[in-house]
């Protein structure tokens, strides 16, 4: 049986597992019962790092993980993340002071928990400054309540700047970044990745599969109960181009013609970065668990590097011109009006 390896999550960090078991669609298309099985198959083959969010199922989520977790008595390395819109707080979301030590205390009672290992921003929140996001997790830290922190969706620029305001203020510098990031979306790579490396942050990318597009089952018409069948919002934005998707089938034919999975050489690819202490998986079955977990022992050669790499250039998408509408990049205005979009 694969047992999967460990790598050091952060510069003299925590061992954690090459994989992190997502847990976005327990309570969601996952029920509690499937859920306790994909958990049980990923602690088996050695994971010990698993990532969940307060808005993922409405809380769902971490009330399920919590349970689940206490049964077990399992030790493990434990994310969630804080920044988007809960149903016990009636908001938009966001990170203003007040709102992140409320939202923490409720994942901490969702997850029965009196800790929480790593404790992620989960998008920046540009109407509040950085000295007091900093300032309410040292708060938490000094607390208890949570161990480390991160990011995920930052502008590069602001990695820097979240790590001279952490020195000023003498809190603990982040320890991980949560990018979106596959062999088809190298956007990370111009600078959110070297600057993650600079200050020794370690790299948890999430949708290594490009929400399933690198599986190579996008021919023709969408499979039933894929998320281009259910039309989900993000992947319509982010990778159901047709250009993305004839590439992505040539990998996965590039897999198959070398006879492999094309989710190996998918995780595999951005395993083999230096910078990326493990992947993100988001398994809503016990057989897809598997799957990846089984996947992590695919060959992997300069011969793959150079076919995949050269699908898409580095700091690309396949599609020109294309930014994530969710993430607007903001650089240029004028008096005459907004100037972003290209």
């Amino acid at each position: 049986m694969t047992k999967l390896e460990k790598r050091r999550l952060f510069e003299n960090g925590q061992e954690v597992s090459s994989l992190c078991l997502g847990t976005m669609m327990f309570g969601d298309q996952t029920n509690e019962a499937e859920s306790a099985r994909i958990l049980d198959a990923f602690f088996e083959a050695g994971g010990n790092f698993v990532d969940t969010a307060d808005t993922y199922a409405k809380g769902a989520s971490e009330r399920i993980l919590g349970r689940l977790l206490k049964e077990r008595g399992e030790e493990c390395f434990l994310a969630t993340k804080v920044g988007n819109p809960v149903p016990e707080i009636d908001d938009q979301g966001g990170l203003a002071p007040e709102r992140i030590l409320r939202a923490a205390d409720l994942s901490l009672e969702r997850l029965d928990r009196e800790t929480i290992d790593l404790y992620y921003l989960h998008l920046d929140d540009a109407r509040v400054s950085l000295d007091e996001i900093i300032s309410v997790l040292g708060e938490l830290i000094d607390a208890g309540k949570i161990r480390h922190w991160g990011f995920s969706n930052f502008r590069p620029w602001k990695i820097a700047e979240m790590v001279r305001t952490c020195d000023n203020l003498g809190i603990a510098r982040p320890v991980a970044a949560q990018p979106y990031y596959h062999i088809l979306n190298r956007v990370v790579e111009t600078d959110y990745i070297p600057a993650c490396r600079h200050f020794g942050i370690g790299v948890v990318p999430y949708s290594p599969l490009a929400r399933g597009v690198l599986t190579g089952k996008y021919r023709g018409e969408a499979p039933e109960g894929s998320r281009g069948a259910r039309g989900d919002a993000r992947i319509l934005e982010t990778e159901f181009f047709p250009e993305t998707i004839r590439l992505a089938n040539q990998a996965a034919d590039h897999a198959v013609k070398t006879g492999r999975d094309p989710v190996g050489l998918a995780l595999n690819w951005v395993l083999a970065n230096d910078a990326v202490s493990s992947v993100l998986i988001g398994p809503k079955t016990l057989s897809q668990v598997e799957a990846y977990i089984s996947a992590v022992d695919t060959d992997y050669t300069a011969a793959d590097e150079a076919f995949l790499s050269g699908l898409c250039a580095t700091g690309h998408t396949p599609v020109s011109g294309h930014n994530d509408p969710r993430y607007p990049i903001d650089g240029r205005r004028t008096p005459l009006g907004s100037s972003t979009d290209g």
